[in-house]
């Protein structure tokens, strides 16, 4: 293989992998918003913010919250999805990185 195609391959690996780690980071900083919003009543010029916080995590929260019931008032949902996304983030990374 040429080295031109080699270079190009690891810029994709690369690219692919900077992608994964930062859609996981904001991903989790959405998931952040969701809990912090969710201790209070948010105003109503807010609404859109939590409609829309909701939208974007609530059904990935969701299968989470089937499997693991609250613990009274606390949700562990988010912090086993958080968990989990950083798995999935290595591995990816991994896989993507072992392309090379």
């Amino acid at each position: 293989m040429p080295v031109a195609s080699l270079g190009l391959l690891a810029d994709t690996a690369t690219a692919i992998q900077r992608f994964v780690s930062v859609f996981v980071g904001v991903y989790v900083l959405l998931i952040f918003a969701t809990i912090i919003l969710s201790w209070f009543r948010p105003p109503a010029a807010l609404l859109p913010v939590v409609r829309f916080l909701d939208e974007t995590t609530g059904p990935y929260l969701r299968i989470f919250r089937r499997v693991i019931p609250p613990l009274g008032p606390l949700d562990l949902s988010p912090i086993v999805g958080i968990f989990t996304l950083f798995i999935l983030e290595r591995v990816v990374n991994a896989l993507v990185g072992g392309i090379l």
